[in-house]
This record gives structure tokens, sequence and C-alpha cells, in this order.
């Protein structure tokens, strides 16, 4: 019979059917083969079974064997299964399951997260007081000529090849512990931003002062080895940075990079505020002023933070909100505005209002001393637009009899420069005060400073503190001189807990007073264009609740946030990607958290789950 010739058929001669002479090759394509043959001699038995013929169990019981033995044989033997388990028998004796106390684990990886993060905080007190001393000391010189080496300029000639002038030969090594970017270690050097002439006087002075850092980013260095850059903004517009680097400029060959533009400047040289914008948007603002106030908007929304809160009024003949659904609200000055509080309940710290207007009729004193005199509490600043100056003293009489300050803009470029004063006034009250408060950043990619692909940056956070002058003909002026600060890298911080210590599925995350994330296995913050990978929009204010989905109401987020201490079971929702759908799985998830002292941050464990559905 067929059936018998085939099933008596040696195996060897079906491994012939190959192209593969060696053991090796012959083993996928013998599997394959074998594989056709028991579909044949199945296809075969069922034409049989139709045909009225009768197979005794016992021979379908042999195949069976046979072909269990053939699968059990090929899987064995391409798996790895049995090298697996060799590996295991080897470590058995030193590999142990051990019981894990998640408050112990939470408690000891906050200290130690909190000690780096302390001995960050050290360095930037250092670089502060060493800045306020160096400017005690200093005496202003409106002829000051000085030489120092601007970052722009280094290593290059002119066309005659001699070295251009701020430039001269910087030395540079590749660094491992900076990406391997050439650095020098030995020495910082300063950034201007095009719009700056590199020579003023203010900008020599403050170059000559801060000097005395370079000993004190070096000594920083030594004494801690894991800091990465140490830097120096000064509130005229230079950057020193340790160590020293190549500006690459941008590809219209300017640097627009400017120090006092980065989140980092802005919340160390002010307090948490709300402000209000009223933009004039009448008959006259039309056209080139309509630009420019429009440019004024984004501008002053750029220098709010996510512990800011805001809103935006237009007027004409009738007053409406820019975005109607936050009306009679102050919203949080975030990309993605997702919490909004009652007026008069955002930060109540500084207060503040932005007219942004071509003039102003009268002064509406009867209305500052109805709501804002005596005591000025909400400080108003105002913008004239426009080459026109008609009504300029009423605009002007506006800002200085409300503790604010005012600025004239003709033109788009000067928006950037003017907007920025308000932040110096802002700040006096804490230069007065001497209230040098650490501020630390939310997680960002920073692509502006050097220029390079994101893909190959890492998320950070920086803490930062001001400079103020100390000296006594100046000190009730409240004079900012700048801000010092370093990078602390996520990865870096995240080491203190390793993954292994957590348990198979367990994970740790750090999140900020705000709710949103500075680390989590689920914060993806790239997307992909192209070939390249470029951060995402909002990926710096991405909510807890977003990565981990609490089935009812926000226990965690709401414990964290307050800055508690302690453990939840919560059932949570989480999604798990199958290639072409995604699964959402109900779990029961056991979390422990606690904050990190002297840090906004939060940090927590998650260790076991228990699935539900």
């Amino acid at each position: 019979m067929q059936i018998s010739a085939a099933g008596g058929m040696k195996r060897g001669s079906l491994c012939k059917a190959g192209n593969g002479s060696k053991s090796d090759r012959s083993g996928p394509c013998r599997g394959t083969l074998m594989m056709l043959v028991w579909i044949i001699l199945f296809s075969s038995v069922c034409l049989m079974v139709d045909g009225q013929m009768k197979i005794s169990p016992e021979t379908v019981q042999q195949w069976a064997v046979s072909f269990g033995k053939e699968i059990a044989a090929l899987s064995a033997k391409y798996s790895g299964a049995k090298l697996l388990q060799k590996k295991y028998k080897d470590v058995e004796g030193v590999v142990k399951m051990e019981e894990v106390n998640g408050e112990e684990l939470v408690k000891r990886f906050a200290e130690e997260m909190e000690e780096m993060l302390g001995r960050k905080m050290k360095s930037v007190k250092r670089l502060a007081e060493a800045a306020e001393d160096a400017d005690l000391y200093h005496e202003y010189n409106e002829t000051l000529e000085f030489e120092y080496y601007n970052s722009m300029l280094i290593n290059t000639v002119d066309e005659n090849g001699n070295p251009l002038p701020l430039g001269g030969e910087f030395l540079l090594e590749p660094n491992e512990h900076f990406n391997k970017l050439p650095v020098n270690t030995q020495q910082s050097n300063i950034q201007v931003p095009t719009n700056v002439y590199n020579r003023d006087p203010d900008i020599l002075n403050g170059v000559y002062m801060s000097e005395a850092l370079n000993d004190v980013f070096i000594e920083n260095f030594q004494k801690d080895p894991t800091l990465t850059w140490q830097y120096f903004g000064s509130s005229t517009g230079f950057f020193r940075l340790y160590p020293g680097i190549q500006w690459i400029p941008d590809e219209n060959g300017v640097s627009t990079f400017d120090c006092r533009n980065r989140n980092w400047y802005i919340q160390a040289a002010t307090s948490p505020k709300d402000v209000v914008i009223v933009v004039d948007v009448s008959g006259s603002m039309k056209g080139l002023r309509l630009t420019i106030a429009k440019h004024t908007i984004n501008t002053i929304l750029d220098t709010l933070g996510e512990n800011d809160f805001v809103n935006i009024i237009a007027y004409s003949d009738y007053v409406r909100y820019v975005e109607p659904c936050f009306k009679g609200t102050l919203v949080q000055a975030d990309l993605d505005n997702r919490e909004a509080a009652t007026l008069g309940q955002g930060s109540l710290c500084n207060q503040a209002i932005m007219l942004i207007t071509d003039g102003a009729m009268e002064d509406f004193q009867d209305v500052f001393e109805e709501f804002n005199w005596p005591e000025r509490r909400v400080r108003v600043f105002t913008y004239l637009i426009g080459r026109e100056m008609t009504f300029a003293e009423n605009v002007k009489w506006i800002a200085c009899n409300n503790k604010g300050y005012y600025t004239h803009i003709s033109t788009l470029a000067d928006v950037q420069e003017n907007v920025m004063e308000y932040l110096h006034v802002l700040s006096r009250p804490m230069v007065i005060n001497h209230d040098h408060d650490i501020i630390w950043t939310e997680a960002y990619m920073d692509s502006v400073l050097f220029n390079t692909q994101a893909q190959s940056l890492l998320l950070m956070t920086s803490v930062a503190m001001p400079v103020f002058s100390k000296k006594k003909e100046t000190l009730s002026h409240g004079i900012l001189l700048g801000v010092v600060g370093t990078d602390v890298a996520l990865k870096e911080l995240m080491r203190l807990a390793p993954r292994y210590k957590l348990g198979v599925h367990g994970y740790a995350f750090l999140i900020t007073n705000n709710g949103y994330i500075l680390s989590h296995p689920d914060l993806r913050p790239l997307y992909k264009e192209g070939k390249k990978l470029k951060p995402k929009p909002n990926y710096n204010s991405v909510d807890l609740s977003e990565a981990e989905w609490e089935d009812t109401e926000e226990k965690l987020r709401t414990a964290m946030v307050k800055g508690d201490t302690g453990t939840l079971s919560l059932d949570v929702r989480t999604s798990v990607d199958k290639g072409v759908s995604t699964l959402v799985l109900f779990l029961k998830n056991d979390y422990f958290y606690t904050v990190i002292n002297e840090t906004p941050f939060r940090f927590e464990l998650f260790l076991l789950f228990t699935s539900i559905t």
C-alpha cells in the first residue's frame, strides 16, 4: 500500500532533499521536510477514510508518537532550552529568592538620590558665593580692555590665516564623560548671542569678574566627578560654560542661544507668578503692530513655567477672553494648560498685568486708586507698540505708578530684549531680601545648546541659583547679576534604583511637584520623522495620570503631589502592544512612594501586580 510504503521510508532519505550537506545546515531543512511529510500523510489518510478504508488506532498512535518525538527533538536542538537549564543549574547554589520590603527600599533609594542631588546643590552654592564675592571686589571700568575666549571664535582664522579677535588656540579633547564632545576641562569659555555686542563694557566687565569661577568649576568637578556641565548665565547676556567647548553656529551662521531665555535662568531669577496679559486689538492695532503684539505675547508666554499661572484678555470697544473656556480663571502656564485655578488662587506669589498697546488715551488713575493702591500688590508692565509716541506718556505713567516697567517696542527685533526686562523687576524683592532659592527644572532635552541630534541627548534636569550684587551702594536697588547652575542626567539618577533589585515586573519613576513625569518606563519623549528621532512637542509635560491609569479617582497622583510618604494598592489599567493591536489589562498594583527632600521631586516604586482581567 502507498501508506505503508510512505510510512516505512527512512528519515535519512528525506533529508537528502535539502541543499545543505552539513548537519547544522540540514537541521531546519530536515524539520521542514518532516512537517511536509506528515501533512502529506495526514491528507492521504483523510482521502482513504473518505474511501471507507479502516486504519487501526495503533497505527495512528504510532504516527503521533513519532511526530511528537520529531518536534521535541527539533525544539530542544534549536531553542537552547537545555543550555538555559544548564546555566540556571550552574548558579543554583548562589541565586536565591528573597522578599523585598517596599517601604524600606523606597526610603533607601530616596535617601541615596537626595545625597546625590545634594552634592549638585552644594556645587551650585559654591559657584553663587564665588560669583557674588568676585562682583563685590570688582570695580566697574567703562574703558576696560580684556581678551577672553569666545566659544564661537576659538580655533578659527581669517582669510590670512591669523586667529580671530577673541579667538585664538583653545585646546579641546574628546571626553567620554561629556558625550565624547571635544572639551577643555581646565578652562571655561564664553558664548555671546549674535545680537549682543561681544565687546560691550557691560560684557567685558562681567566676563572679567566671572573669571574667578574657573577655579571653582575645576574644584567642583574634582570633588564630584559625576558633575556634568556647570555654567553662569549673566543678566547682560553672556554665558560662561565649563568645560569649555567650540560653539557650533546654526544654519544661518549665527548664535541665537540666549541663556536668559532658558527655563533654569527664568525660574531662578523670579518667584512663581500670576500674569494677566491685556492686549489692545482696536482699529489702530493692525498690520505690523498686530504682528509685533502677537510676538510679544508669545515671548512673554515663553518666559512662564509650570509653576506660573496666566490668562490673556483682548480689548477694543469691549473686553473678551482670548480662550473662552478659561473665562474668569488663571490657567497653569504649561504646554497643555491642564489645570485651572479660580482667579486669585494661582501661584499666590508675584502678580502682574502686562499691557500691550499702541497708546493710552488716559492714565486710568481712578481705577488703580480703587483696586491697586496703596499696597500696589499687582505690578503693571506696559509695552508700547509701534514707532509713534503720541500717547506714550500715559502708558509710561501706568507702569511707573504701579511698580512695573515701561518699554517701547518699535520692531520685531526689539521684542526679545524688551520683554526680558520684566524678569529683572520681579527679581528685585528676592535680591533685596537675599533669598537664594535653589530651583530644579522639569525634564528637558537641550538640543539648542550643542546643536546635536535629539537621539544622542539624554533627558536631564537643571539645578540653578540666583546671583545677587552685595555691594552696599546698590543693595537697595536689587541688582540681579545672573544665575549659576549645573545639569543632572536623569538616567544617572535612576541608576540608584536598579531594576534588578525590584523584581521581574518592578520599576521606579520620578515626578515633579506638579505631577509631571521626570522619568518613567512608559515615557516616550521621541517620535520618528523619516530616519530621525525628534522630541515630541509636549514631552516634558506628560502627567502621571497618562502613564499610570488609575481605574477610579487619582489617589496615587494626589498623594505624590502633596509630598506624602506611604503605600497604595490600586486598580489600574495598562496597555500591552501586540503589534497590530493593543491589549488593555486591568491590574492590581502595589505602589510605594515618598518625597526627595530639598527638591520638588517625588520618587515611587512599583514592585508587583496581580492580573484581575
